[in-house]
């Protein structure tokens, strides 16, 4: 019986971990590297492991940095049932044809450049038909349904307040004598958020598999947060620039919305012309709306009519979405990609950025190497196709508004289990994990840090290094 940990090691990225019962393999979420060229070429990397050996894949939510290369894992083999929540198979189809689209899209573009240089051309990391192929092998469960996946293996979501349909992974595991109780947190959702319920407690363990994205701080409480934006908005409603809003298509979109609905008079949004635009983050709200009752803020359940502030303008097509460029103050646009990576957000930058009436404001995490990381870092000057562009407008972080629990509510939620278990930290940069680890210590009896290939034998509850790498130059004689 043994876990590998194959992804979101040291990064918040790529999560994947491999387990092993017995005769069967597993993972545990199959998920795209994020932040950059850099980082994305890795998803062209072939995986540490044979895809066709696997009997299932349990998806804990529909973020492409969990479920992005479930195509790939198909197309080199895989056979086996894909179990996630049943909104969470909803949502993938949303963000999985997405991905596809654009890597079509990216790939023909490039392969137009590849021709012109006698090169061959290239593959898409994805396509339609392998998003359309990996849906097919989704099973949708409903939170707290305990079912048997396979031989020695039974399963049980609960909520984890991240998106609509985020699990964390419950697992019973039996190789022979051998028992065990693995819990995976996936990624768990900020106490009090507007939109989702609080992260379920779980009350055992012998080992658990846990994010610590933001382990190394707390969120501004939410007051303060709404005390941010409104000071913001009464400075925008000054200058009269336009509000550009990099956020992600999936729960911050969703939460933004329902915040300017029930603040709308109270900053004084009538006076903007407010825009959604994204076709994604569009369908994705039609969603959440469909699912409103899994939802629930302030105590009571959520209406579609939450998420609908007054005059909201659904920009679905390139000409709409052009047309808001061609605005020059009045107008708060939210739009993707969340990460400032790509999407209809760079457009608007092209148009705004330079403006010294403009307000950005960031409301999602920037992953090292991306655009919105370089702005929040005060970044003077960007370039877009090739044009270099100043930055006149004030960059705003708004770090309340995360989706995933900071340092005390990821200890809030672990001290619910009983004993301290082990705990294996991922899904976060180093530096955050480190502060957790610190921070659970004389907590848990025992905190893991893995690295990238580390294997933990459950029996024995040893973690063994992954070979690395000689470093440069090692074996050098010296003088």
């Amino acid at each position: 019986m043994r876990l590998q940990f194959w992804g979101a090691t040291g990064e918040v990225t790529g999560s994947c971990a491999l387990l092993e019962v017995g005769a069967h393999r597993l993972l545990v979420d199959c998920g795209m590297y994020q932040g950059g060229r850099k980082s994305e070429a890795r998803n062209l990397e072939p995986f540490p492991f044979d895809p066709a050996t696997l009997d299932a894949v349990i998806l804990t939510h529909a973020h492409i940095d969990h479920a992005g290369r479930l195509p790939q894992l198909l197309e080199q083999g895989f056979r086996g049932t894909i179990h996630t929540h049943g909104a969470g198979k909803e949502l993938a189809r949303i963000l999985l044809k997405d991905a596809a689209a654009l890597a079509e899209k990216d790939a023909e573009q490039g392969n137009r450049k590849r021709a012109r240089q006698h090169l061959p051309p290239e593959a898409p990391l994805s396509t339609l038909a392998g998003a359309e192929a990996a849906l097919g092998r989704m099973r949708g469960l409903a939170y707290d349904q305990v079912v048997q996946i396979l031989p020695g293996v039974r399963l049980r979501l609960r909520d984890a307040g991240h998106i609509l349909g985020a699990g964390i992974v419950e697992l019973w595991l039996r190789a022979g004598t051998i028992e065990r109780k693995l819990v995976f947190s996936g990624d768990l959702g900020h106490r009090g958020s507007l939109i989702s319920p609080d992260p379920t407690p779980v009350e055992d363990a012998d080992l658990v598999v846990m994010e610590a994205t933001y382990g190394d701080r707390d969120h501004r409480p939410w007051e303060a947060t709404w005390a941010e934006l409104d000071e913001i908005f009464a400075t925008a409603n000054r200058l009269r620039g336009n509000i550009l809003i990099p956020a992600f298509a999936v729960g911050r979109t969703q939460q933004l919305l329902y915040l300017l609905t029930q603040k709308y008079r109270d900053w004084g949004l009538d006076r903007w012309l407010l825009a959604l635009d994204s076709p994604m983050a569009i369908a994705t709200t039609r969603l959440y709306a469909r699912h409103a009752g899994l939802l629930a803020a302030d105590g009571r359940r959520l209406t579609p009519a939450d998420f609908s502030p007054p005059g909201l303008l659904l920009s679905q097509t390139t000409q709409q979405s052009m047309k808001l460029n061609r605005l020059d103050g009045g107008a708060l646009i939210i739009a993707g990609s969340g990460m400032c990576t790509g999407g209809r957000i760079l457009h608007h930058f092209k148009h705004n950025l330079w403006r010294r009436n403009c307000q950005v404001v960031m409301v999602g995490y920037q992953a090292e190497g991306s655009l919105g990381h370089a702005l929040i870092n005060g970044a003077t000057e960007i370039r877009l196709w090739g044009e270099r562009i100043k930055v006149g407008a004030t960059i705003h972080t708004v770090g309340g508004l995360s989706a995933h629990a900071d340092q005390s509510g990821l200890l809030n939620w672990y001290r619910s289990f009983a004993g301290g278990p082990p705990v294996a930290l991922v899904h976060g940069e180093a530096h955050a994990i480190g502060a957790f680890a610190n921070r659970l210590a004389g907590t848990a009896r025992a905190v893991l840090q893995p690295a990238h290939g580390d294997s933990l034998d459950l029996v024995a509850m040893h973690l063994e290094a992954a070979p690395r790498a000689p470093a440069r130059g090692a074996g050098a004689q010296t003088h």
